[in-house]
């Protein structure tokens, strides 16, 4: 074994750490070597979301110590940030182990004089981002790995506006916490009446605030018999979900029983990840012996949100990122407009991997509508800039997230759950489904279609061959996809684009990120975005041709299919 790693080990076994920890190393010295060292090479990164990893033993794992390590870091970055009584909030999912971590974290706040309001039990992530601007908090933290298998835990850190660390503070917080050498350096206990213990009254705000973002009501009562099914996938969204459907009127809502209860072994899938079909099987199967109108499906936190609908020969589809969030951003433009209630300055947002069909009947409805870089906290961000200017109504992402209304600043899936049955109840009242409205919009705007494909490169060398792989396609893009010049090249990390027929350059007004973009003469678009936290790199691939009536369906997704593939196969990925 590496010196470097022998010594960690040896300083753990030596140091202030509890015994069973100490027992556990010495259990995998004779056991497992190799996991030994795998637990101890590195220091788990403190990333711009907080930590995310394995949980056990060692300087690369997701314990007490690194927990607790973090939230020092991070405890004194809020006290030079905040004079005077600095607040937070702290959640946590149903992970193992998320309960002690939130314990941990609120005990090393409240060490540091720091006031925490500590949730009594489970809650959704949303709910802490709304709980922080509730209760006027200048931080907070929720323990959870969100959709990651069940090996693994994390810690999410947030600013005063619910929001998670954007710079300046996500480089200032890490800098601080890369200050802390060792355990010693910890306030683990002594401020325990610090602590607040918080639950249903924060429910009841987070409830009525889900409640006003409603702007059909009297159809609901119409359709209050719309058959739902909803998977928690044995997550916190079983807290909120099954209480704000009844409130918002809805009486035939079916709870999937087999992953109703909150566990953090997630006996039934093996990703716990709305996006994974797998994992929304148990509803899909229910939603069939029902004949229901809508399945959804939340992630351990509640922060992602799937949906299954029937499609023309009423079989049960699950529905993309993209689609979910084509039908959700239209139904709060026609909705709003119907209604009355839309203002000039409505705006939505969406990251710059999104489908650009949302741009499209956005402008054509009068709605400005923002793209910025991938990750939640970006659109966060963006609405914080606009307060007071422009009017937020809804933002989203393709990797299922959703935020409906400004009260919060994350996604959250407990609220879209609620919109998009209200959207469903809409359809129904117009005698369609949400395939068939769907189907519609294509027909309106163009029939945009999506594809992600992972690629990871393990070993070593991993990095080295994605960071080779965008190198290649930086400085030699592709002339040609599927037949159509590649006409425009957008680079992220140079903030600058480039016209590749007049080598015109023009910049690009977004932070630096380590993104590429082809656009093509017909309209494709291909992302590539690698991975900050594991060997992986995504290429997003967006194609889309006129639907000239809804019986074409069929055939022209066929042809944007292949086109899709033809240049996956242009791009030898």
């Amino acid at each position: 074994m590496d010196a470097v790693i022998q010594q960690k080990v040896a300083n753990w076994l030596s140091g202030s750490f509890d015994e069973d920890i100490k027992s556990e190393i010495k259990q995998l010295q004779t056991a497992n070597p190799t996991e030994l060292a795998d637990a101890f090479y590195r220091n788990l990164e403190f990333g711009t979301g907080g930590l995310r990893g394995l949980m056990g033993p060692g300087t690369n794992r997701m314990n007490k110590y690194t927990v607790g390590m973090a939230t020092q870091g991070y405890a004194n970055y809020l006290k030079k940030s905040f004079p005077g009584q600095v607040k937070v909030a702290i959640a946590h999912d149903s992970r193992n182990n998320s309960r002690f971590f939130a314990e941990t974290t609120a005990k090393v706040f409240a060490a540091n004089g720091i006031k925490v309001f500590l949730f009594e039990d489970l809650r959704p992530t949303p709910e802490l981002s709304f709980s922080i601007r509730h209760l006027g908090c200048q931080g907070g933290v929720v323990c959870t790995a969100s959709h990651n298998p069940k090996e693994y835990n994390g810690y999410k850190a947030y600013w005063d506006d619910g929001g998670q660390l954007v710079p300046p503070h996500d480089k200032a917080v890490i800098g601080e916490v890369e200050k802390i050498h060792s355990v010693d350096e910890v306030k683990w206990s002594g401020g325990e009446e610090n602590i607040t213990i918080v639950g249903k009254e924060v429910d009841e705000a987070y409830i009525q605030m889900v409640k006003s973002l409603s702007v059909y009501p009297d159809v609901i009562q119409k359709e209050h018999d719309l058959k739902i099914v909803y998977t928690p996938i044995h997550g916190t969204g079983i807290k909120l979900v099954p209480q704000i459907l009844k409130d918002y009127g809805f009486t035939n809502v079916h709870v999937v029983e087999e992953q109703s209860i909150p566990d953090g072994n997630f006996p039934t899938v093996v990703y716990p990840n709305p996006e994974e079909s797998e994992a929304m099987s148990f509803a899909l199967r229910q939603a069939e012996q029902l004949d229901a109108d809508i399945l959804l499906g939340t992630d351990p936190d509640a922060d992602r949100v799937g949906i299954g609908v029937k499609d023309n020969h009423g079989k049960f589809v699950l529905l993309n990122g993209n689609q979910t969030a084509v039908l959700a951003f239209n139904y709060l433009i026609e909705s709003r407009r119907e209604k009355g209630i839309a203002q000039p300055n409505d705006m939505v947002v969406k990251t710059i991997v999104t489908t650009d069909m949302i741009d499209v009947f956005a402008s054509r409805n009068g709605v400005a509508c923002y793209n910025v870089l991938t990750g939640f906290k970006w659109i966060a961000e963006l609405i914080k800039e606009k307060e007071g200017k422009e009017n937020y109504i809804v933002g989203g992402e393709e990797s299922y997230g959703l935020l409906v209304g400004d009260k919060l600043r994350d996604k959250d899936a407990i609220s879209a759950v609620a919109i998009l049955c209200e959207m469903a109840a809409y359809e129904k009242s117009k005698g369609r489904s949400l395939f068939q409205k769907l189907l519609q919009l294509y027909v309106d705007y163009g029939f945009y279609k999506e594809h992600l494909i992972s690629i990871t490169k393990k070993g070593m060398d991993g990095q080295q061959q994605i960071a080779a792989m965008m190198e290649r396609f930086r400085n030699n893009p592709p002339s040609t996809l599927a037949g159509s010049k590649v006409v425009t090249l957008l680079d992220y990390e140079k903030k600058v684009q480039t016209n590749l027929l007049t080598s015109e350059q023009s910049p690009i007004n977004l932070p630096k990120s380590n993104v590429l973009q082809f656009i093509t003469e017909d309209g494709s678009k291909i992302s590539a975005r690698p991975s900050g936290t594991e060997p992986k790199i995504k290429f997003y691939f967006s194609v889309n041709a006129p639907l000239d009536k809804v019986e074409n369906f069929e055939k022209v997704e066929q042809e944007l299919k292949q086109k899709i593939e033809t240049i996956i196969k242009d791009m030898a990925l």
